[in-house]
């Protein structure tokens, strides 16, 4: 039986994570994969698994999502990132949707996220439900530069089963993504004429560790709970500590 659905996937340079990606998806009708410039073998290895496969310019997160969505030909559109990968309890949970005439419009999945090899059950990371599938034409996602999420026109369901997020495998890599994370989320802010002050930069970054060590359980992880902790007490502090730059430029000129 068919299953009436199309994977969407943008890449740069993803050849360590989106082979297993690609295995975990491969039973879908159509996988497109938009790539932004990658210089390694991802394209090679999306072709290996008959992926419809395009380059363009990269037009933002939500941008290149909207674009890899427009891209499909199926009733259905799951949309998954080159470090997720569908269980197989999803992907049965997904088959019974598609086969149901009673079906919802789109569809909360919850992510089960790792950070340095292990589930992270506490500090907020989960269930971390998120739109991810949607009938083709009523899931579109919002335009901001961060932290993009899908708005459905129409009823919208829970699936129970996790996506699998293998995020941060080292302390580095959450660095290296928080200093762009940080600058797109402060230019948003920026443009929406918000300001930091003085207090921005310290009661929320401090707020931003004791919500997730300890209200949300943080502790209950040992050190990858502290660590991970720190690291987003960290991005807040650089969120609003690169938007008190962008306030004094454009005062400055």
């Amino acid at each position: 039986m068919r299953s009436l659905l199309s994977v969407a996937i943008i890449t740069l340079n993803e050849e360590e994570n989106l082979r297993a990606c690609l295995e975990s998806v491969k039973w879908a009708d159509e996988i497109v994969v938009c790539d932004s410039g990658s210089t390694d073998r991802t394209l090679a290895v999306a072709a290996e698994y008959g992926a419809k496969t395009f380059h363009d310019e990269w037009r933002g997160f939500a941008g290149h999502k909207n674009l890899a969505v427009e891209r499909t030909s199926n009733p259905w559109v799951l949309v998954a990132d080159a470090d997720e990968r569908v269980t197989p309890a999803l992907r049965e949970e997904i088959e019974r949707v598609l086969a149901d005439p009673e079906a919802s419009d789109g569809y909360l999945v919850p992510r089960r996220s790792y950070f340095l090899g292990q589930w992270i059950r506490a500090c907020g990371w989960y269930p971390d439900e998120t739109i991810r599938l949607f009938r083709r034409g009523r899931g579109r996602f919002t335009d901001r530069a961060v932290h993009e999420a899908v708005v459905v026109e129409g009823r919208v369901g829970r699936l129970s089963a996790p996506l699998d997020h293998f995020t941060y495998d080292s302390v580095s890599a959450f660095l290296q993504r928080m200093d762009r994370y940080s600058t797109l989320a402060a230019k948003e802010m920026y443009r929406a004429g918000r300001s930091a002050r003085p207090w921005d930069l310290v009661a929320r970054a401090t707020w931003t560790f004791l919500r997730m060590f300890l209200f949300q359980a943080g502790w209950r992880e040992g050190w990858r709970g502290l660590i991970l902790s720190g690291l987003y007490a960290a991005y807040a502090f650089s969120k609003y500590a690169k938007l008190w730059e962008l306030k004094r430029a454009g005062r400055h000129g």
